[in-house]
Formats: C-alpha cells, sequence, structure tokens
C-alpha cells in the first residue's frame, strides 16, 4: 500500500543532533557530527558540499540506506530507529524515490522492465506494474521507448528512466544523489527542469550535490563542510530558474 501523502507544510524530516561516526580500525571517522535539519513536505531543497563534508553520509542516512551513531531521524513524524528492517525496507521501496548518478539500471532488461522493478519488490500485479510504468515513462517522456535496452538511450535519456523508476511507486520523497554528474550541460539542465516541474506536482526534492548549478534550482540551499551544517543562504536562485 502506498503511504498516504503528507500536507504540505508539514515537516516530512526532522534530524535533531544526527552524529555518525566511523571506525576505521586505529581511529574513528566523525562524518557528521550534530547535524540537525528539518525540511517540510513539498519543499524542494540542495544539500551542498565538497567531497569529505559528510553530504554523501547524510544522504545514506535521509534514505533510511544507514542509521546515526547518535541523535533522531523522524521520518513523516515517526523516528526511524523504532522502524524494524521490514518496516525500513517499505520506506525505501515506497516512501522515498532514489535517483543515483550512475542510473543503476539492469542493462538486459528493457526500459519498461527496469522502471517495474520496484513495483515487483512491492508485490504489485503483472498489469498494474505495466500500467503504472507506462505512466512513469509517460511523465519523463519515454513512453515510446518502454521496449528499448539502457544502451540504445542517450545519457540523459537514462537519467530519464532512472527517475521514472523512482517515481512509479508514487513516493512522496525524491532523494538524488548527483543527478547530472555523467551529463553534458544541456542535458543536465533538462533534468533539472524535470526536478523542476516533480517539485511543482506536490513532491518533496532533495538534491545532493557538489554543484552550485544544480543546487540553484531548489527553493533552499543548506551547506555542509566537515559534518556541520553552515550557513545556509537566504533562497535559491531556483525560484527565479523555475
Amino acid at each position: 500500500m502506498t503511504p498516504a501523502p503528507i500536507p504540505a507544510g508539514t515537516p516530512v524530516i526532522r534530524l535533531t543532533h544526527v552524529t555518525k561516526v566511523y571506525d576505521s580500525g586505529d581511529s574513528e571517522v566523525k562524518a557528521l557530527r550534530g547535524v540537525s535539519l528539518e525540511i517540510e513536505a513539498g519543499d524542494s531543497i540542495a544539500i551542498i558540499g565538497p567531497s569529505g563534508s559528510g553530504k554523501s553520509t547524510l544522504m545514506h542516512i535521509l534514505g533510511c540506506l544507514d542509521v546515526p551513531s547518535a541523535g533522531e531521524y523522524e521520518l513523516a513524524g515517526t523516528p526511524v530507529s523504532r522502524l524494524s528492517d521490514r518496516e525500513l525496507a517499505r520506506v525505501r521501496n515506497q516512501r522515498i524515490g532514489f535517483v543515483f548518478q550512475a542510473y543503476n539500471l539492469l542493462p538486459r532488461a528493457s526500459i519498461l522492465r527496469n522502471v517495474e522493478l520496484p513495483m515487483m519488490y512491492a508485490g504489485a500485479g503483472r498489469e498494474e506494474r505495466r500500467e503504472r510504468a507506462l505512466e512513469a515513462l509517460r511523465r519523463v517522456g519515454l513512453a515510446e521507448r518502454a521496449k528499448h535496452l539502457p544502451s540504445q538511450l542517450s545519457g540523459g535519456q537514462r537519467q530519464r528512466v532512472a527517475i521514472a523508476r523512482a517515481l512509479v511507486n508514487r513516493p512522496s520523497i525524491l532523494l538524488a544523489d548527483e543527478p547530472t554528474g555523467n551529463l553534458d550541460t544541456q542535458t543536465g539542465r533538462e533534468i533539472m527542469t524535470l526536478f523542476n516541474e516533480l517539485g511543482q506536482q506536490g513532491h518533496t526534492v532533495i538534491l545532493v550535490t557538489h554543484d552550485m548549478s544544480v543546487a540553484a534550482h531548489a527553493r533552499r540551499i543548506v551547506r555542509i563542510v566537515d559534518g556541520l551544517i553552515a550557513d545556509e543562504p537566504e533562497a535559491a536562485a531556483g525560484e527565479q530558474a523555475s
């Protein structure tokens, strides 16, 4: 079952003094050192920072791919620490849609099959999978390519397929990690325009990037440095670009 939508203006994500420490053997690495952050439903946010700043660790925690060493992460009002492994898997499958820089498409499966994959894990029937996958592909302008393989598409088209796959279970949150990192400038702009449209349709869009031109498409920018949130610019240029 798809989770109920969260009303706009409601905190969908709340981090309170979140830390993450990795044990590297002889020493500890403090990737996050007390991050507090709120993201409202329907918001568009970019998390920026250089390599080693902690933004990838923060992304993994936001996506329930990793857990904090200390502090609290509340997702839609529920402490994530209280969720079972099965419940966390359901969150990752149905509440959060992931878009990765490397696309992560199955090379020998059709575009349609790639987009259907999250619904297979969710237990959707064959006809429902096909109908919703085609709907998602239509949203990204690729329904006519449903039978193609990933190798028959351009980089920008493959990223659109990855976005369609992220959308197919109708998640409230889209989490994108360097979504234009492998794309040329013009194609990157087209992908960011698509994210802008998804934000306008009510999705909570979280972009993780080191590229300020990508971050500028978000309504809000959060800068992370050395595992801590630094000053937040008051507004992003994305309000002008959208």
